[in-house]
């Protein structure tokens, strides 16, 4: 009877814990939800990494009932918001909402960089991949990428690229056509991707290489035209678009990536309650179809799988800008 009561005792003891350890899992999960989380955008409002952002906030947001606040922290190619989020509390209420720029080629890129994407961030989340569009100014006379790299060749320093800033994935996939298609065009980068949309739709620059739900509304509404995709296969959002691989440049491929990142110090109960509503928002055929018309799509890689493929992503563009050789201030 005595060993009896001593398991019964240890039962009650083990069950009352648990109990314990559930209700204060709740009470956690309750005071977070009491402040606002706040979603940091490094880039201006209206490009894609600020659209992507605002279906992602709407859907926490509507699945948890908790006010997530989208917060654009433009300049320096990203590295102004990115700094701010690395350097916020670690308590899960700033998020950055982290690009293949941000996390993956600034490091590389730029000359004291005051934050590191490595050391100071915890990856969550990604929230989708989205290839760039080659567009032209309606008015010029190319057509398709044979056209346009014959133009460019019988009119060298002529034609006029924009980005949304220097050394971002917009500036990378023109030098990358540039260097495969062996043409002179000029690089002008802007802050942000609606002023070169501005710009190429007032005819100020001929082309750009933007990501694809920037530049998608223009083109569905004849103001810009698509020339070509450059990721490896077809966009079902503009599927009669051909990809520059198939044009005659047969390697090229050039993807952005958007995902979720806090601070490194972020405990672990916050990274993982995190993880979990982020899942749950990215699993909504809503949302997906959201961003798969915007020419995106969700890939639903979450804690260590989405760490380990920025660790690779780090290691692909440090060699691609190291073989470039190129440096920013």
């Amino acid at each position: 009877m005595k060993n009896l009561s001593k398991k019964i005792g240890v039962g009650l003891l083990l069950v009352t814990s648990m109990v314990g350890g559930v209700c204060a899992a709740e009470k956690a999960v309750s005071e977070f939800s009491k402040k606002p989380i706040n979603l940091v955008v490094p880039y201006p409002p209206g490009g894609t990494t600020d659209i992507l952002a605002r279906i992602f906030a709407n859907q926490i947001s509507e699945d948890t009932g908790q006010t997530v606040v989208v917060v654009n922290k433009a300049g320096a190619g990203g590295n102004i918001g990115a700094s701010y989020a690395a350097k916020s509390a670690p308590d899960g209420h700033t998020l950055l909402l982290g690009t293949v720029g941000t996390q993956a080629i600034n490091k590389w890129l730029y000359r004291g960089l005051n934050y590191d994407p490595q050391k100071d961030f915890k990856a969550i989340a990604k929230v989708a991949s989205v290839p760039n569009l080659l567009v032209a100014n309606p008015a010029e006379p190319y057509k398709n990428v044979s056209e346009l790299i014959a133009f460019a060749k019988s009119h060298p320093g002529v034609i006029n690229f924009a980005s949304a800033g220097t050394g971002g994935s917009t500036h990378l996939a023109g030098e990358l056509f540039k260097n495969m298609a062996s043409i002179d065009i000029l690089h002008v980068p802007y802050k942000g991707s609606s002023a070169v949309m501005t710009d190429i739709i007032g005819g100020q620059v001929q082309i750009t290489f933007d990501n694809l739900p920037s530049v998608i509304q223009h083109v569905r509404s004849n103001k810009l035209r698509a020339i070509a995709i450059t990721s490896s296969t077809r966009s079902g959002a503009l599927p009669d678009v051909p990809t520059i691989a198939e044009s005659g440049l047969p390697s090229y491929e050039v993807m952005s990536w958007f995902g979720v990142f806090v601070p490194a110090d972020t405990p672990e109960e916050t990274r993982r309650f995190l993880e979990k509503i982020s899942a749950t928002a990215l699993a909504k055929p809503g949302l997906q179809e959201k961003i798969q018309e915007q020419g995106g799509t969700v890939d639903s890689m979450v804690g260590d799988a989405f760490e380990n493929f920025v660790e690779l992503e780090n290691d692909k563009w440090h060699k691609v800008i190291e073989s470039a050789k190129i440096v920013l201030e």
